[in-house]
């Protein structure tokens, strides 16, 4: 794959793998991020994965100007000839579907002609992956969806969408760790905190996690409320 390096502002630059969502782009993505993460570079500050690129911000100074980092960071990067991966966790994250903390549930089924049982088996059957956080803290972009479920955004968002809410976009789905206004097509809440701002790593979800959706009752919610992840 071609990557290109572009400037960000003065304090960053894009190294970007590719303009498709592939596999092959998202797996180079992380061996890129593993890779500057692992290597130490004084002057790097910040390391962010997307779907087909990483931002790397950096400290700027008379011996790190846009051209040198572009030249560090492409010596290292140049010497991929495989991508080499840690194995990735797989996090299993109950969902309560419908009712209140659902209410799109039965918009998305009547779109797609199923019913609302349908469209909960279809979302909880399958491993999914987090390909980057972003739009808010924590916030996983999440691929793997069928489309068979697939809908579109809300015409006029909401203003507020409640911490944990599992919702659907196109053919993405995600879960909004924290309260914030948004668009999406909500069908369940998890019990699961996504987004604990007073840890060390305060996103439960990376990039390169693989998650799976568990259908819980209403009861079984009420009782994991607040919990955190379980690797499974």
């Amino acid at each position: 794959m071609r990557i290109t390096y572009s400037p960000l502002g003065d304090e960053a630059i894009v190294i970007e793998v590719g303009q498709e969502i592939t596999k092959e782009a998202t797996n180079l993505v992380r061996a890129i991020t593993k890779l500057i993460e692992e290597t130490t570079i004084d002057s790097v500050v910040e390391v962010i994965p997307a779907f087909t690129t990483v931002t790397v911000f950096y400290k700027v100074s008379a011996e790190c100007q846009y051209e040198d980092m572009k030249n560090l960071l492409t010596k290292y990067i140049v010497g991929i000839k495989h991508v080499d991966l840690i194995q990735p966790r797989t996090i299993e994250i109950p969902v309560c579907y419908g009712g209140e903390h659902g209410p799109d549930l039965e918009y998305v089924a009547s779109h797609n002609q199923l019913t609302v049982d349908e469209v909960i088996e279809i979302h909880s059957t399958g491993t999914y992956e987090v390909n980057m956080i972003g739009f808010a803290p924590g916030f996983p972009f999440i691929s793997g969806m069928s489309e068979k479920i697939a809908a579109p955004r809300r015409a006029t968002p909401r203003l507020r969408i409640p911490a944990r809410s599992v919702g659907i976009a196109g053919m993405q789905t995600g879960v909004y760790p924290i309260e914030t206004p948004g668009g999406w097509q909500l069908i369940g809440r998890t019990a699961m905190e996504l987004f604990l701002p007073n840890e060390k790593i305060p996103s439960l979800l990376q990039a390169g996690d693989q998650i799976v959706f568990k259908p819980i009752s209403k009861e079984e919610y009420d009782k994991w409320e607040g919990t955190t992840h379980a690797t499974v």
